[in-house]
């Protein structure tokens, strides 16, 4: 892997975000989401790091079972619950839990043969309006996830807060609100915090809370307010391959999308949206070389990119370059590109050598 382009994945700042998670849950028990993957730092290493977790959440079948095959023991629960009844077996046979979010889903678990196969989670939809039956349906699904041989306990409740970055806003407590008159009479465990409805919305802890991105170190708050106290756990970085002296007027890659005001020196990195650096991230998207800051010039190439160094007369070939991470938050670099650290993360290729260390 001579290109030098890598993604650092620090286990010790994964585990440090966990307990803050923790500590924010007051009680609560603490299901962490791995799902895309760990969200791209590495589904098995991820939950492997997290011995401490209540629970793992994942999206689906394909992902919860290599992590039995790796010898998690911890419960591990669909988020979207089985795509097709044909799922329910192999759920069954590794003891996976189950989100119920329509009616289809609850009518395959009737049809099934399987007694007391599967711990279930009934979601509620209060207002996000993407999954989840009707808030005025879910005592009718209770009750018959109750009667049905194939589940066992009663089903835990849950919701999915569309808003909660928002720390002034009116829509979570609305949701709230709709989740709990949904819930009137009902006697299962109740979840309805992600990140930002678990360290911004104390009402919303409840008996679980599921925190995802901020496990990585990304605040998930978009309001400007105080930043939580994480520990970047990705750090992307290459290395600098060639020091170009340019002249005043000169245009840099493709299209000439950036001039060169004065005569400088522009530096050319190993890096680009084939390893899933974002193409589209442009001119002044922050970049770290040497620790110090510097900014890209002109477009994302498949493979490159151009960064500034006025100010940096001591660079040279072979510098280290962070994209994001240590030194550089992943959501500044996403304001940058017009996208979300969520993506940024997902989207690195197999190009990027991962390479794991505990602090």
């Amino acid at each position: 892997m001579s290109r030098g382009t890598r993604a650092l994945i620090d286990l010790a700042a994964l585990r440090h975000n966990f307990a803050l998670a923790r500590a924010h849950a007051e009680g609560a028990r603490v299901m962490a989401v791995i799902k895309a993957g760990g969200y791209g730092h590495g589904l098995r290493r991820t939950a492997q790091a997290l011995p401490d977790a209540d629970a793992f959440g994942v999206t689906s079948l394909e992902e919860a079972l290599p992590l039995r095959a790796a010898g998690i023991s911890q419960p591990i629960l669909l988020l979207e619950g089985i795509f097709t009844d044909d799922e329910l077996a192999a759920a069954a046979e590794h003891e996976l839990s189950l989100v119920v979010h329509s009616e289809w889903q609850l009518a395959a678990l009737e049809r099934c043969e399987l007694r007391a196969a599967f711990e279930c989670w009934l979601k509620i939809n209060s207002g996000m309006n993407r999954l989840g039956v009707p808030g005025e349906q879910a005592a009718v699904f209770e009750r018959r996830l109750q009667a049905c041989p194939a589940v066992r306990g009663t089903p835990r409740l849950m919701t999915h807060l569309a808003a909660a970055d928002d720390r002034g806003g009116a829509r979570t407590p609305a949701q709230l609100e709709s989740f709990r008159r949904s819930c009137e009479g009902l006697t299962g465990e109740r979840s309805l915090a992600n990140s930002a409805g678990l360290l911004g919305w104390p009402a919303a802890r409840a008996d679980w809370v599921r925190p995802g991105i901020m496990l990585y170190g990304v605040s998930p708050f978009v309001d400007g307010g105080e930043r939580p106290d994480l520990r970047p756990v990705m750090t992307l970085e290459s290395q600098l391959i060639a020091i170009n002296q340019c002249r005043a007027g000169d245009r840099i890659g493709y299209a000439g999308a950036y001039t060169c005001p004065e005569d400088m020196a522009v530096g050319v990195v190993s890096i680009g949206y084939g390893d899933g650096y974002p193409r589209h991230a442009s001119t002044g998207t922050p970049v770290l070389l040497n620790g110090r800051r510097t900014q890209l010039l002109g477009r994302v190439s498949m493979d490159m990119i151009c960064i500034d160094l006025r100010g940096q007369a001591d660079a040279r070939v072979h510098d280290p370059v962070v994209l994001w991470g240590q030194g550089l938050p992943a959501e500044e670099v996403a304001a940058a590109a017009g996208t979300i650290a969520y993506e940024l993360f997902c989207r690195l290729t197999n190009r990027v050598r991962f390479e794991y260390h505990d602090g």
